[in-house]
């Protein structure tokens, strides 16, 4: 694993699933028409790119008829041979022998960690043989457990939610690892310092750690809060959960994102908010029902039937604005475009390497066009046209062995021919197809008649990553998770701390290509939606990636400004390839693309994070292109101070160029 849009007034409501399977997912839009990867379309596209059988992945856990969810915060519990712990903050959940378990994150930090791991406090003997899921959305799943070839009732979770809900089918008993206090619901249990609650429908009782569930009756089990109102949260329990809904609305430079949580009588439950979505919580968020620790930060329940809050949207830009540079500034970057596309090398044939390369020689066109490069412009729109028009020939791969796109039939997506980093196993798919998405679109921009030849392939690409439904051809939206804010990188997510993800300005970088594709395209649905989610996935990786609030009591004894791997039940200051403190803040900056502007919103942070980075090597490092850049954004002085130290940079990485470089720093304005 790895590494300006105008004002549109769009909603997107997706449907909820209900019943046994998952339905697929249906979009309504207001004023813009419905979602534009339907169906309808990007079926027949699937077909004409040519399938084959994918990689057995081993979704063992998961129904027939659902598409499989790769890529979520509940995939570890699909896949492979042994369960996996998730983590629906804010509490953790695992499969356990006949039954399951819950527990709120035990939180212990360290200089490098904060960690909050699975903790099955309470454990509930169900006597099922096996699980499997037979419902999921984009927040919540049901589990069904079977024993002799019979159901044995469903147990729902779901992000957000502190309800763990168990129901029924004939009459159950189930079994706890703690001994209940009370004469009725809600019952108690104890847990060290934690106490937990249950309540019951009618005929539910319960006798030491036995609790006896009629036929179609269920129990809900919950932690209290800390600064709670039992009976209030006791009340909210009544009602299980039946499904989650995602909905985003745009207006002017905000976007608004709104959770829906469906109760099986339309009344208000419990919803934890996230640090992220506190300080935009909608007017009348009811949020006085205590408070949660989490890795993340401290988290505020609330009650309603949704979470509503606003994020600040950024600009999808294809290129940098070069119209203010100075005369002696245009001639320097002419001299260096040049030299930079007379050293260009061969294309790299995997989809993360390949497609890196095509974004650098994008920026590098656009830069080559506005300075007046004019051979090296002509050159570099032939050699990129050349190359992803290779990339987008639906039959390339019944002719080539590399260089193409094949729909995985097994495992419902899109992979290239040539495999990196677990791209077969649907690893990082939004990291690699953002650059194809963004080189694209940038040249497709720049001449109109490329939309035509390119456009199937791009679609099944943005479809891949961002279906806005389930259209049984792909899942919706595989990476994002609109309850966390951010995407998640593992395909199926082999891992005890739940699924993560490293490079968060590669999944900003995502959306931002799959804007500036879409609008060259011409379909203002998907830019649409790209927007939104380029808004919550920038925001979220300031708010636990790269600025996140060291007051919060999560942070005491971290040593670090930044947590470079963050997971569904930790956080890291490390990542997957390298040890040094510059690839811990680079990873998060790839590539510095021109919305990045988003990550100097603090000076003195940018500052902070710097200094840890650079140690005593200062920028003459590996990465050091990057922390310049990054440099930049704290002020004019700054930015001066980094032109002067272009010359001496001693490595660049591949998806920059040292032309790129001059100009974003040229570009930029304070």
């Amino acid at each position: 694993m790895r590494a300006t849009v105008p004002a549109l007034a769009l909603v997107v409501a997706l449907s909820a699933c209900s019943g046994s399977g998952q339905s697929r997912g249906s979009a309504s839009a207001s004023g813009e028409g419905v979602a534009s990867l339907t169906e309808a379309k990007v079926k027949p596209l699937a077909s004409s790119i040519g399938s084959r059988d994918g990689a057995d992945l081993k979704p063992v856990r998961l129904a027939d008829g659902l598409t499989p969810p790769t890529n979520r915060w509940f995939s570890g519990m699909v896949y492979g041979s042994t369960a996996q712990p998730v983590f629906p903050l804010p509490l953790s959940f695992s499969l356990l022998g006949s039954g399951f378990a819950l527990g709120l994150p035990d939180i212990k930090t360290s200089n490098k960690t904060i960690m909050g791991g699975n903790r099955p406090a309470v454990q509930i003997g169900a006597g099922a043989e096996s699980w499997k899921i037979t419902r999921y959305d984009e927040m919540s799943v049901t589990l069904t457990g079977s024993a002799g070839g019979s159901q044995i009732g469903t147990v729902t979770i779901a992000q957000g939610s502190p309800f763990v809900t168990f129901k029924a089918s004939g009459q159950r008993r189930l079994t706890t690892n703690l001994p209940f206090t009370g004469s009725g619901s809600p019952w108690s249990l104890q847990a060290g310092e934690d106490r937990y609650d249950m309540t019951g429908s009618k005929g539910v009782s319960v006798s030491g750690g036995a609790v006896t569930v009629p036929d179609g009756g269920h129990v809900t089990f919950y932690p209290e809060p800390e600064g709670g109102d039992a009976t209030a949260l006791a009340k909210l329990a009544d009602s299980p959960l039946r499904s989650t809904a995602s909905s985003y609305k745009l207006s002017g430079s905000t976007a608004t994102t709104r959770l829906a949580y469906s109760t099986d009588d339309g009344s208000p439950t419990a919803i934890a908010a996230l640090p992220h979505q506190q300080a935009g919580l909608s007017a009348g968020q009811d949020c006085d029902l205590g408070s949660y620790r989490s890795v993340l930060g401290t988290m505020k329940l609330c009650r309603g039937t949704a979470l509503s809050w606003t994020t600040k949207t950024h600009p999808a830009t294809a290129q940098l604005d070069l119209s203010g540079l100075a005369d002696d500034q245009r001639a320097a970057l002419r001299t260096q475009v040049d030299a930079d596309v007379k050293a260009l090398k061969p294309y790299p044939a995997d989809t993360y390497f390949g497609g890196k390369a095509l974004y650098r020689d994008a920026q590098l066109y656009t830069l080559a066009k506005q300075v007046g490069a004019t051979s090296s412009a002509t050159a570099l729109k032939s050699r990129i046209v050349e190359q992803l028009t290779k990339w987008a020939d639906p039959s390339g791969c019944g002719s080539r062995t590399s260089l193409c796109f094949y729909y995985d039939r097994t495992n419902k997506g899109i992979v290239g021919l040539t495999h990196s980093f677990g791209s077969e196993q649907f690893n990082d798919h939004h990291f690699h197809y953002g650059y194809f998405l963004y080189a694209a679109g940038v040249m497709a921009a720049d001449d109109p008649s490329l939309v035509k030849r390119w456009k199937p392939v791009m679609t099944l690409l943005a479809a891949d990553i961002a279906s806005s439904t389930d259209t049984g051809t792909f899942p919706q939206r595989r990476t994002f998770d609109p309850y966390s804010s951010h995407s998640w990188a593992s395909g199926v997510s082999p891992f005890g701390d739940g699924n993560n993800q490293e490079s968060a300005s590669e999944a900003v970088n995502a959306w931002v290509g799959l804007g500036v594709w879409a609008h060259a395209a011409g379909d203002p649905q998907l830019a649409g939606e790209a927007t939104w989610m380029q808004a919550l996935e920038s925001d979220s990786q300031l708010a636990y990636w790269t600025n996140f609030d060291t007051e919060d009591p999560v942070y005491k004894g971290f040593g670090h400004s930044i947590t470079p791997l963050v997971w569904g039940g930790k956080r890291d200051y490390a990542t997957w390839f390298s040890p040094e403190p510059a690839a811990a803040l680079a990873i998060l900056l790839i590539p510095m693309n021109p919305a990045s502007g988003y990550l100097g919103t603090d000076p003195k942070r940018v500052a902070t994070n710097l200094k840890e980075a650079m140690g005593t090597r200062g920028y003459r490092q590996t990465y050091g292109d990057l922390l310049l850049l990054y440099s930049a954004l704290q002020g004019s002085a700054q930015r001066d101070a980094a032109v002067k130290q272009i010359a001496s940079l001693t490595s660049i990485d591949d998806s920059l160029t040292r032309s790129y470089i001059m100009a974003y720093l040229y570009a930029l304005k304070f």
